[in-house]
């Protein structure tokens, strides 16, 4: 049971934000500094770099949001310090300042006009030093309040909608009660019970950007004459677990955001927050993709129920995996930090299923890895909206 004066050790940052993990990155601006980054990373223990395939010949909103995301993932609170390297030193710079606002230690290095070899020897050298600097930081105690935690669910099935589904919801009711800062989104997910969440906004502004929002999804599906989405929504995987339609799916994700929680506001993709509360972010239902989002958002924690098993991990941010599933505990095992196919055996009630999720978070919170961690899993997969110029 949390209380208004549960506490956690967490890092706090120049900036007042409070993170659990403490990590060292080598940042690349694009796909082409992925070699550099990777080289200085393994120079230098401690660091960890985050490979991708983007970051040339962005243009529009598709590089505002490739930006964004870059800057909030150096940005979150769970990161000590950042190396940035990217081939151009504009964006490099650009990506550098933007992290520099949160005070933390960021430096940038650029590949044009030094090569690789100069430019993973220098960038190993601040590296080097990030580390050390790093190292020395010490855990304070740190009130539940302050604590960011964002969910997404994954490989659903019938278990999820009336297990896991609900054991986040319950969790996340009892901090939002204690003023904790939620997060929960995947818009294509939401059709057919986009009603449920509308009647949960908070002002009727609050309520039409969150349709307009859901619409824009909507009219894409319309514009494209994609009306059958039975290859995405729901998955094979959600068909071979007992989810026949997106509505099915729908009301078993909108179990997450529990009983009480009301949406406080809607966030474009990687958008932080600016208060506590719930609120939404417009994202791709894609394991990977969302939960880079909600790390570039700043949180800090990641509520992630499966029912099939899905084994997604984020290199920043602690993924705590939920299950209702016996069938899937009992073969994915390695994978799952909380067991709550008790519900479904009536061994126990919801509430006590949201304590185990909670008591498993603070676990995670005081440094505690979770499956995904200890397994390796470092997914880091950015969301595109255009094709390339």
């Amino acid at each position: 049971m949390i209380t208004q004066d549960t506490t956690f050790l967490g890092y706090r940052r120049e900036n007042g934000r409070v993170g659990v993990r403490n990590h060292v990155i080598v940042l690349p601006v694009d796909d082409i500094s992925n070699a550099a980054a990777e080289a200085v990373a393994n120079n230098i223990k401690g660091t960890m770099a985050l490979p991708h395939p983007y970051g040339r010949l962005q243009f529009g909103a598709d590089l505002e949001l490739h930006f964004r995301t870059l800057i909030g993932t150096g940005s979150n609170p769970n990161v000590a310090a950042v190396v940035v390297i990217g081939i151009e030193p504009q964006w490099t710079q650009l990506i550098v300042d933007g992290i520099a606002k949160t005070g933390k230690p960021v430096q940038g290095f650029a590949i044009e006009g030094h090569g690789d070899h100069d430019t993973i020897m220098r960038a190993s050298k601040a590296a080097r030093e990030l580390v050390q600097w790093a190292s020395e930081k010490q855990r304070e105690t740190c009130a539940i309040g302050e604590l960011w935690v964002s969910t997404k669910c994954g490989e659903s099935d019938t278990t999820s909608g009336c297990g896991a589904n609900p054991t986040v919801g319950n969790a996340f009711d009892k901090l939002y009660d204690l003023g904790a800062t939620l997060l929960f989104g995947e818009t294509s997910e939401l059709t057919g019970g986009e009603h449920l969440v509308a009647a949960r906004c908070t002002t009727p502004d609050v309520k039409e950007k969150f349709m307009t929002t859901f619409n824009k999804y909507q009219d894409m599906i319309n514009r494209y004459k994609t009306s059958d989405l039975s290859d995405s929504q729901p998955t094979k995987g959600n068909i071979a677990g007992g989810l026949t339609t997106i509505e099915e799916k729908a009301l078993g994700n909108i179990q997450k955001i529990g009983k009480r929680c009301q949406v406080h506001g809607v966030l474009d993709k990687a958008e932080a927050p600016t208060g506590p509360g719930l609120w939404f972010m417009d994202s791709s239902s894609a394991a990977a993709e969302m939960v880079t989002l909600c790390a570039a958002a700043g949180y800090a924690v990641h509520f992630f129920p499966t029912g099939q098993g899905n084994v997604i991990g984020n290199p920043i941010v602690p993924v705590i995996k939920i299950c209702a599933n016996p069938k899937t505990v009992r073969t994915m095992a390695e994978h799952i930090d909380v067991d709550t196919s008790g519900l479904l055996q009536r061994e126990i009630n919801m509430d006590g299923a949201g304590d185990k999720l909670l008591e498993c978070m603070l676990r995670t919170a005081n440094g505690r890895m979770t499956a995904a961690e200890a397994l390796g899993h470092r997914e880091f997969v950015l969301t595109r909206l255009y094709e390339s110029a």
